[in-house]
């Protein structure tokens, strides 16, 4: 075998190494995520947290059953959220906890936008005396990617907890309550999208490479092996 048949050996097979190597790295992923996603559910089961077991971000993911009152006039509505189809917004509104000096911001539910004015603001049926608030813990209301420094005002593309905090003068808990029950007739979807793990894309990502490593080492057999064999003149 020549020097080049050689070098186009190790090329194949490094390449088709590497390839293969990536492909697993793509599934490996697959496999965390859906561990992350077995813990989240973990979490998820277990019992309610009250006023009193209010934390921190450890208690991510956990359900809770809160009393307080609502500081309505600290509600913050979150542009740009489609629910089922829909231009809206999600409601966010600090919860003042009964019992306890902290507040914890809720992500109510979502409302449909004006499509005449998108400045205008629907009515929100917020109740004045105490309430009975059911959802799970998350890390901060709902996010998107955003230019420049965040807006402040009634409207606003994404909320820090710890910005509104200082702006407010709430004594605002490191967590979000993602409302997931309410009473009827208030006007709120809660329709919340399932977390996207990425799944089809690791998976898909796997699958290339695969075929990649697969299309080397096909190539090589041909040009290198059958092609020549082939065009050798037959005796």
């Amino acid at each position: 075998m020549t020097v080049r048949r050689w070098l186009l050996l190790a090329a194949a097979l490094l390449g088709a190494a590497l390839t293969a190597r990536l492909g697993v790295w793509q599934l490996d992923r697959a496999q965390q995520k859906l561990a992350l996603q077995a813990a989240v559910d973990a979490e998820a089961a277990r019992p309610p947290l009250a006023n009193a077991d209010l934390g921190g971000q450890e208690q991510l993911h956990r359900r809770v059953i809160l009393r307080g009152r609502w500081a309505a006039d600290r509600s913050v509505w979150l542009d740009n959220r489609p629910m089922d189809g829909h231009a809206g917004f999600y409601v966010v509104t600090p919860l003042q906890l009964t019992g306890r000096s902290e507040a914890v911001l809720v992500q109510r539910g979502w409302v449909p936008r004006d499509p005449a004015d998108r400045s205008h603001l629907p009515p929100l049926d917020t109740p004045a005396g105490e309430v009975e608030v059911v959802g799970r813990l998350a890390a901060s209301p709902s996010r998107l990617y955003e230019l420049g420094e965040g807006s402040s005002g009634a409207i606003r593309q994404n909320l820090d907890v710890a910005a509104l905090a200082a702006e407010s003068g709430l004594p605002l808990l490191p967590l979000t309550v993602v409302q997931t029950a309410g009473a009827k007739g208030d006007g709120l979807l809660r329709h919340w999208p399932a977390p996207d793990l990425g799944l089809h894309k690791h998976y898909g990502y796997a699958f290339q490479w695969f075929a990649l490593c697969a299309l080397i080492l096909i190539l090589y057999v041909w040009f290198q092996l059958l092609r020549p064999r082939l065009r050798c003149p037959q005796p």
